[in-house]
This record gives C-alpha cells, structure tokens and sequence, in this order.
C-alpha cells in the first residue's frame, strides 16, 4: 500500500460507506478500510458464525441450528423510505450496484424465551401475544387507517392529509409512531 490517497475512510459503517461513495464520485482517490473480518460497521448484517464468535467467543454454533448462511441477523435493522434521499444519494453514488432492496417480510423480537412476530397488520395485532388490550386496540387502528388511507378520498385520512400536513404535525404523528413500535420492541 505504498499508493498515495486523496482520503482514508476508516470503518464500514452507513456513515462511512456513504462518505466513501460520495467523495469516490467526486474524483477523489479513496482508500476505505475496517479493522473487523465483516463489511457494516456496527449496523452490520451477520452470518451465524460472525453472530456466534461476536457475542459467544471462540465456540462455534451449534450443528442443530444449521448452515450460517441460512443466517442474517441485522445488529440494527435499517428501514429506507423507497423515495427518501438515503436512496437517493445511493443512486448517485453507484452503490446501489452491491445492495440487495428487499421488501420486509416481518420483523421479530426475542421475548421471554421465545421468538414473536411483530405485528403488521390488524389481525395480527390483535392476535399478538407482545402487546395488552389497548395496545392491541391502538394498533390495530393504524393498521385499518393505513390499509384504508385514499390520498383522493379526504373522509379517510381522519384528520391527517398526508399531502398538507405539517413537518410539526408529521415529526409528532411520526413520533408517536415509532415510540408505539419501540414499546413492542422493549417489552
């Protein structure tokens, strides 16, 4: 490595790999390294293997839980809004030529011994073990307003035009959405 570098990128994470692709388009010679054996950072995705020597050292998995390739276990999950300017700038920067978009398939959470589907549609919440009654009744709501949400048809939108709201009225809607979806996680 006796090359010059117009910038040296130290680590893989979302930050880095983004900083990387745009400085890398802008012409500059980008030299991008991670001291770990895998590409992500903390937000990486592992294999069964990586998972295993991360958290339980040097003993390998059990053979019952099958191929580590069969495993891809997010250490932070990343959701991307299809028309955001994360995917945007993603697209510019060619990186979007080794990434995989996937639509989610469901999201699970680890729960006193047992593994849960968080839920994601009104049936599910109200048969979901992760949350009481009312939480149950709450979600359940916001799922039947999503599925039922007609941008056209203002008698759906309950107050809430997705077209005219506010960035206040929206950060605080959003707000109350997300501390919904981590109460699920925490419980």
């Amino acid at each position: 490595m006796d090359e010059e570098y117009d910038v040296i990128v130290l680590g893989t994470g979302l930050k880095e790999c983004i900083l990387s692709g745009l400085l890398s388009v802008d012409g500059l010679k980008v030299l991008h390294m991670d001291r770990n054996d895998y590409y992500g950072g903390e937000s990486t995705s592992l294999n069964l293997i990586q998972l295993w020597k991360r958290f339980r050292g040097s003993d390998k998995p059990p053979a019952h839980l099958g191929s580590s390739r069969d495993y891809n276990v997010d250490m932070v999950p990343k959701f991307m809004m299809a028309n955001g300017t994360l995917v945007r700038v993603l697209i510019h920067t060619d990186v979007t030529k080794y990434l995989y978009f996937k639509a989610v398939d469901g999201s699970f959470v680890y729960n006193k011994g047992k593994v849960h589907k968080v839920p994601a549609t009104d049936m599910e919440a109200l048969k979901s073990p992760l949350m009481g009654i009312f939480e149950k009744r709450r979600a359940r709501k916001f799922f039947i307003y999503v599925q039922d949400y007609d941008e056209t048809d203002p008698k759906t939108h309950e107050g809430m035009d997705l077209a005219r709201v506010t960035t206040r009225e929206l950060i605080a809607y959003a707000t109350n959405l997300l501390l919904f979806c981590f109460s699920l996680l925490l419980i």
